[in-house]
């Protein structure tokens, strides 16, 4: 009797149990689904405030759920480009340069999307190796900053996509050169001309103009054209007076003979 008593208990607080549980999962899910639904303001807060303590997942999951429950809204925008900037941090660039192109195609004529054009551009920047190696994301990362230059140029970016666009034309100007020494280092001449010429007309802002000029000159001297030679010096003299690479070009043009270049005016060089 005793044996029946026990186990009746028993089974009473197992099904207490199991009753219990099954309210607190409702009690769960029903404060989930009110948590899914929260206002967009709330639920961005909310995502914003994990994302600022590097809670990149549930970050995401929140910016997602903002994305789908409420797609016509404000934070709905905001959450894409902040879904492009947690994969830009996580150095996802590819997935990240997606995003920011779907919120260009879709948005153009959203408030922020100087911000957009800008984080496009920083993943194509941030992906640029040595000159050495392949200059794809030195040609991608110079279109787009050229874009957040032209198409926003009172932008807070803008200044600093300049920056970068004079750092990545120094890197693709240090490429040509690095390849036109190896050609004059070659004596194939008129290859390591057309490089030298490309830093020139193309890359003149950089600190490698100097050093095109002066090889220039040095190859046309040493193939005998010195007037060729003369000529461009005078170029290298007018517009880099202090540079080190005009004093190379003056010994190497005063050694030629007592009356060079140097004995004569600019414009008497030019006529």
């Amino acid at each position: 009797m005793r044996f029946y008593m026990i186990i009746r208990y028993v089974f009473i607080f197992l099904t207490f149990a199991y009753l219990a549980n099954c309210s607190g999962n409702s009690n769960k899910n029903e404060l989930s689904n009110q948590n899914e639904f929260s206002p967009p303001e709330i639920q961005f807060t909310q995502a914003m405030l994990m994302f600022d303590s590097q809670q990149y997942e549930l970050a995401t999951d929140k910016f997602k759920n903002i994305e789908r429950i409420y797609p016509l809204s404000n934070e709905a925008i905001q959450s894409q480009i902040m879904l492009g900037f947690i994969n830009y941090i996580l150095l996802d660039y590819e997935t990240a340069i997606f995003q920011f192109s779907r919120i260009i195609n879709k948005y153009p004529s959203l408030k922020n999307i100087d911000y957009v054009y800008y984080m496009k551009a920083l993943c194509f920047y941030e992906q640029i190796s040595h000159e050495g190696l392949d200059g794809k994301f030195n040609d991608l990362a110079l279109e787009n900053l050229e874009q957040v230059i032209q198409r926003f140029p009172d932008s807070k970016y803008a200044k600093d996509s300049f920056q970068k666009k004079i750092l990545v034309k120094s890197n693709i100007a240090a490429k040509h050169m690095s390849i036109a020494r190896f050609y004059q280092k070659e004596k194939k001449y008129t290859a390591a001309l057309n490089r030298y010429k490309i830093v020139i007309n193309s890359f003149q802002e950089t600190k490698f103009a100097p050093e095109a000029l002066y090889r220039v000159s040095e190859i046309y001297l040493s193939i005998g054209m010195k007037e060729q030679s003369e000529k461009n010096a005078a170029v290298l003299g007018y517009n880099y007076p202090e540079s080190i690479w005009y004093k190379l070009i003056y010994d190497d043009l005063t050694n030629q003979n007592n009356e060079t270049i140097f004995s004569k005016s600019i414009g008497k060089i030019f006529n």
